[in-house]
């Protein structure tokens, strides 16, 4: 499955869709964001059990302020709706992956 593009017209659908959810909170002008974005499309395309999201921070400030996110790039994991695990800054696959898995 590819990366969604959230906003807040369609995330209820996804954090209540019965699957974990990974959002990725990002803007274009961030370095850090677009080192993680590789990573997070090939999440998306391995494991099709999970929803990988991609919430822009300056197109979509509501969401943002709801996820009180303060630095970017930000991973969020949504289980149920409610956000069971999130991180600041780059990561590596594997820790991507284990935040998913927790």
């Amino acid at each position: 499955m590819s990366v969604v593009k959230v906003n807040v017209n369609n995330y209820e659908e996804i954090v209540n869709s019965g699957k974990t959810v990974l959002l990725d909170f990002y803007a274009d002008w961030c370095g850090p964001c677009r080192m993680v974005s590789p990573i997070v499309e090939e999440i998306a395309d391995e494991n099709p059990q999970y929803i990988v999201g991609k919430i822009n921070v300056d197109e979509e400030q509501e969401l943002a302020e709801k996820f009180y996110v303060s630095s970017i790039p930000m991973l969020a994991v949504v289980k149920n709706g409610e956000v069971v695990n999130q991180s600041v800054g780059a990561r590596p696959k594997a820790q991507i992956l284990a935040m998913l898995e927790s």
